[in-house]
């Protein structure tokens, strides 16, 4: 599958108009939007709580912070793809601390041609995280659809004397006659009895 026809949401982090002007026409429709820009940690932090974003460039040193705890942070707490920019000087140091915390570091001056690759190493480690993602709901769903059911059959050995067995059978033939689902029922008996 490529990643044609994708839309990732950027969020630029930097107070440098040189860097803006730069990243701006590589972060056009139809593969980017929206592309908001931030001027400092701050205000970076209020636009990642307003909405998550799926790509962060953050131009360092900001106004407020090197950004390197921004980076790190975001990388940790939210689902977001992030690369910082960082002088070429401070390249190695940046990335032996910043890497382990999946960011990803490139020094600058870049080239255009880089920034392009570096764009799309991002959106494909965005896609592995939104598949890592899926499945973590997935696995949380079933663990409260086996919550349910099994506050479900102990209301039912309670309310109506049945045994584990029996309760077990109870939910499972009125989701197979009713065709729904074992939370369904679940919910129901939790409704009534609980």
């Amino acid at each position: 599958m490529s990643l044609k026809g994708r839309v990732y949401s950027v969020l630029i982090v930097s107070a440098a108009e040189n860097i803006n002007s730069a990243l701006s026409p590589m972060l056009q429709a139809p593969s980017y939007g929206p592309v908001k820009t931030a001027a400092s940690v701050a205000e970076a932090t209020r636009a990642v709580s307003e909405r998550g974003y799926d790509l962060v460039i953050i131009n360092s040193p900001l106004p407020d912070d090197a950004g390197m705890d921004l980076a790190c942070r975001l990388c940790s707490d939210s689902g977001s793809s992030v690369l910082l920019l960082v002088k070429a000087a401070a390249y190695e140091e940046t990335f032996e601390r910043a890497a382990v915390h999946g960011v990803f570091v490139m020094a600058k001056p870049f080239p255009r041609q880089m920034m392009v690759a570096a764009l799309g190493w991002m959106a494909s480690a965005r896609e592995r995280m939104k598949k890592g993602e899926k499945q973590t709901i997935s696995i949380q769903e079933k663990m409260d659809e086996i919550k349910a059911v099994n506050r479900a059959k102990w209301l039912l050995i309670s309310e109506l004397k049945l045994d584990e067995q029996g309760a077990h059978r109870y939910i499972e033939k009125q989701a197979m006659d009713r065709c729904i689902t074992r939370r369904q029922i679940a919910e129901e008996i939790i409704r009534i009895y609980g």
